[in-house]
């Protein structure tokens, strides 16, 4: 395999757009498909590649497949299901890297799949978010056989700058699903934190000041209660109905492996039932308006 690869890109979503438009940056030469042609279309005539006719075509015209999908029932779906796929063109030797935020064990045994047919899959999902995938900044959790990692690091740099191996195929997507039930737990104590401080008197913009001096510290007091909580925006570009979906991977894995969770359960019910509240297309940060209506009170930054 050359050091730029073909490499063909399917799901060109919110994060999978910005992602595949580094690998053109980056120089590689991309194929693109999506559930909706239109938009792969789109893709090419603003940001370049190929547009493929079908999945079988593009797999046979890549040397890398990178899968960018909601759940890991699409990503079996579009490998091997229906009339048109991924196995249909393949070409043994190919890697396919599911960027996708998983479920493990599912990933694992198509894994297994994908190896009958002469190919190697890793799972590779990504943090950041759409700011940093636009700049090619993501954190990057890859699983699986540590020479092909290695090998794939060329496509991975031109997406993020911190490329991670977890471990063995699945454990990427493990440490994803873990990470984002963390760092779930730390907005909501935050905000919960902010509105007792308003009721108390404190300016909640002041109070975030004082977080990201002290040691309450975490990812969303430093990048979003101020710019998405605090200016009312809500538009960090991750759904509620996905982090969801990781909470729940990560609840998942703890029953898998028979560990009692009891917190992370609380911190999933909580964002199920802002999931019912707002809709699984609302903005995770709308978590605070739950905490919000909770307290019957609205954050306000009065220090600005």
């Amino acid at each position: 395999m050359t050091d730029k690869p073909t490499v063909g890109f399917v799901g060109v979503g919110n994060m999978g757009w910005p992602m595949a438009a580094c690998l053109v940056k980056a120089g590689f030469t991309v194929n693109i498909a999506d559930a909706k042609p239109e938009v792969a279309n789109n893709f090419v005539q603003q940001i370049g590649g190929t547009a493929a006719d079908t999945l079988a075509q593009l797999a046979g015209g890549s040397d890398v497949i990178v899968t960018m999908l909601p759940t890991s029932v699409i990503v079996e779906r579009v490998l091997s299901g229906g009339d048109d796929n991924i196995f249909a063109g393949m070409k043994p030797g190919t890697v396919i890297i599911d960027m996708s935020s998983g479920v493990p064990s599912h990933t694992q045994r198509l894994a297994e799949q994908v190896a009958a047919m002469g190919g190697i899959m890793i799972d590779a999902p990504v943090s950041g978010g759409v700011p940093r995938a636009k700049t090619g900044q993501l954190a990057i959790m890859v699983g699986g056989d540590e020479a092909t990692i290695e090998r794939m690091k060329p496509v991975l740099s031109a997406m993020g700058t911190s490329i991670l191996r977890a471990g063995d195929v699945g454990a990427g997507q493990a440490v994803k699903a873990l990470n984002n039930m963390v760092s779930t737990g730390g907005f909501l104590i935050g905000i919960e934190a902010l509105l007792v401080g308003q009721r108390f008197g404190l300016d909640p913009g002041v109070m975030t000041d004082v977080l990201n001096a002290a040691t309450g510290m975490n990812n969303s007091t430093q990048k979003k209660f101020r710019q998405f909580v605090l200016s009312r925006k809500f538009d960090a570009g991750f759904t509620m109905g996905l982090l969801a979906k990781d909470l729940s991977i990560a609840m998942q894995i703890g029953r898998e492996t028979g560990t009692a969770t009891p917190l992370s359960a609380l911190v999933r019910e909580m964002i199920v039932s802002a999931e019912t509240m707002f809709g699984a297309g609302a903005d995770h940060t709308e978590m605070a308006k739950w905490c919000e209506r909770l307290a019957g009170d609205e954050l306000k930054e009065t220090s600005q």
